[in-house]
């Protein structure tokens, strides 16, 4: 469920036509709903309350600083993947006990920062990593906590882009080439292993891959306590799907339910790495048509936004629901092609859909956009990024600015005259 409804045939997000944001703020545009946003957060931590788990929200998949800061306040860790999402967690002053650092190529620096800010683990995934690690470590004389990422070799059948839990993909690794990483650990005195880490994928709409996966780091765990190997964490990952077309994902209760059974007997502390599930409903992509152009076969809306504001049709042949924000004069039917002015034919938000007959000024909301729609946009055409506004019941205030050409050029020096 999410706070985006159509009254009286107009879009409103929570208790705000979706026009008169466009009006105010200019198209393309982001909006979000706060009640959506916050919902989603604690459905999660209602369905696994019994473990007190440390909810890490996925920074990657949308990292404004007004919504961080919002999940801050709700008690919310943050799951980072670079030296940038740390700067923004930090800044909106999440505590290092509650930042969890994964990805398969920190840098120096990177592990430098994350050290002195104190963050709970690094999600390892690799010999040579961990070695980086140790050697950082020993310098800023500041033990790293770690977590060892296990690839389970488990299908969590969404698209091949976003499956992180295969052997054949770049994450993770093998449990017995996990398991020599542990005994690794050992000699390292900077270094203090306690927790294993999976994170099989994305938009994943079955807890069937998660229980495979569980079942496969049971023996695992079991072996490294053996050992004598402390495994105080499960970090769990995320990858709940949400409904983007006709999908029918599972409830954050009947996901909690499923797992669980295979969680408790594991004695772990258990951490969660929400992102799409928190945020994806909670955003649409608002934009204006600029022009309608009728074929043979199908019409063509070419709108103001593109494939550089919302990447996902275009990179995951992603289906996002695309409805008119105001009902149109003209209730006649035609199959459309919403597309963007970038100079690809790869630029569409939505093929072959059937909307009301459309003309030049018709807004269009692009549905389930909150999740790797900002996060992965672009100046691709030198276009300009857009606005994102927040909305919350009656209320409605910008949280990012839409950028400039000055700001396009501002970053940049022409090269002097050297003859």
């Amino acid at each position: 469920m999410d706070d985006f409804r159509l009254l009286q045939g107009e879009l409103y997000c929570e208790a705000v036509p979706v026009a008169k944001l466009a009006k105010t703020y200019g198209t393309p545009l982001f909006v979000y709903s706060r009640n959506t946003l916050l919902s989603h957060y604690q459905k999660i931590q209602h369905a696994f309350r019994e473990l007190a788990p440390l909810i890490c929200y996925s920074v990657k998949a949308n990292s404004n600083l007004s919504l961080l800061t919002l999940l801050h306040r709700q008690g919310a860790g943050m799951d980072i993947v670079s030296g940038g999402e740390l700067a923004r967690v930090r800044a909106v002053g999440v505590p290092g006990e509650r930042i969890v650092y994964a990805g398969v190529g920190k840098t120096l620096p990177e592990m430098e920062a994350a050290l002195r800010a104190d963050i709970l683990m690094f999600n390892v995934e690799s010999e040579p990593e961990l070695n980086r690690l140790n050697r950082v470590a020993a310098r800023l004389k500041k033990p790293a906590q770690v977590a060892v990422r296990i690839n389970p070799d488990v299908d969590p059948h969404t698209h091949r882009y976003i499956t992180t839990g295969k052997k054949e993909n770049k994450f993770g690794l093998s449990i017995p080439l996990a398991l020599g990483l542990f005994r690794r650990a050992r000699q390292l005195r900077h270094i203090r292993v306690t927790g294993v880490h999976l994170h099989i994928g994305s938009q994943i709409t079955s807890a069937t891959p998660y229980i495979e996966a569980l079942k496969k780091l049971k023996p695992l765990i079991q072996k490294l306590r053996a050992e004598g190997h402390a495994v105080e964490w499960l970090n769990l990952g995320g990858g709940l799907g949400i409904i983007y077309n006709e999908e029918k994902p599972q409830t954050a209760d009947a996901f909690a339910s499923a797992v669980l059974p295979l969680i408790r007997p594991l004695e772990c502390r258990l951490i969660l790495e929400p992102g799409r599930f928190i945020v994806g409903n909670a955003g649409i992509l608002v934009t204006a048509v600029q022009y309608v152009k009728r074929g043979h076969l199908k019409s063509f809306a070419i709108v103001d936004a593109a494939m550089n504001d919302l990447l996902r049709p275009s990179l995951y042949q992603a289906y996002h629901h695309i409805l008119p924000v105001r009902p149109p004069a003209a209730k006649r039917i035609e199959l459309t092609d919403v597309v963007g002015p970038i100079c690809e034919s790869g630029d569409f938000l939505g093929r072959d859909r059937r909307l009301p007959r459309l003309q030049e000024g018709d807004l269009l909301a692009v549905r389930s956009a909150g999740a790797y729609g900002m996060a992965m946009a672009s100046n691709y055409n030198s276009r300009p990024r857009s606005a994102e506004v927040l909305v919350d019941g009656r209320r409605h205030v910008l949280i990012r600015r839409r950028e400039t050409y000055a700001d396009l050029l501002g970053v940049e020096k022409p090269v002097p005259d050297i003859n």
